[in-house]
C-alpha cells in the first residue's frame, strides 16, 4: 500500500534505534521469505513473555525500520517493515500486534502492518480499512 508516511524516510531517529534496526533488518527480510505458517510459528515463539507495545514504542520501531532501509520505507516493503518493527520492539521487551490482511474493495491489496492499542501504527488509514487474516499479539496475563 502506498501512503505518504510509507514513502518518507523519517528523520531524527536516534542512533541507538537505527543501530538496533540494522540488527533486525536481515532477520526480518529472511523471515519475509518464509511461508505464512512458518512466519506465524516463529513470531509466536518470539513474542512469548513480551509486554504489549505502546503506540509510541511501536511508532518508534516502525520509524527506525524506515530510516535504515529504503526497501522498508517503500510501498512494497510492508512485510519486512512490519516484521522488523515487531522484532525491534521485542528487543525492548515489548511486542506490537503484528497483522497481515487484505483490502477487499477494488483494487485488491495485501498488506502487513503493526498495531498498538488496537490501532494501525502510522498507516494513514482507518482502523477497519484492511480485513485481518493473521495476527500475532503479545499474550496478556489475566488473574494477576
Amino acid at each position: 500500500m502506498t501512503t505518504p508516511s510509507a514513502l518518507e524516510r523519517p528523520t531524527g531517529v536516534p542512533f541507538a534505534w537505527r543501530l538496533a534496526a540494522r540488527l533486525v533488518l536481515v532477520p526480518a527480510i529472511v523471515l519475509a521469505l518464509l511461508p505464512p505458517r512458518r512466519i506465524r510459528t516463529v513470531l509466536g515463539l518470539v513474542c512469548r513473555g513480551a509486554r504489549p507495545a505502546t503506540g509510541v514504542q511501536a511508532k518508534n520501531a516502525r520509524d527506525a525500520m524506515c530510516a535504515v532501509s529504503l526497501r522498508c520505507a517503500g510501498p512494497k516493503g510492508c512485510l519486512p517493515r512490519s516484521l522488523g518493527a515487531a522484532l525491534l520492539c521485542r528487543l525492548t521487551g515489548t511486542w506490537p500486534t503484528w497483522c497481515t490482511g487484505v483490502r477487499v474493495v477494488p483494487p485488491f491489496t495485501a498488506h502487513a502492518w503493526i498495531e498498538a492499542d488496537g490501532h494501525p501504527v502510522d498507516e494513514g488509514v482507518p482502523d477497519d480499512y484492511f480485513t485481518r487474516l493473521m495476527t500475532i499479539a503479545a499474550a496478556t496475563r489475566s488473574g494477576r
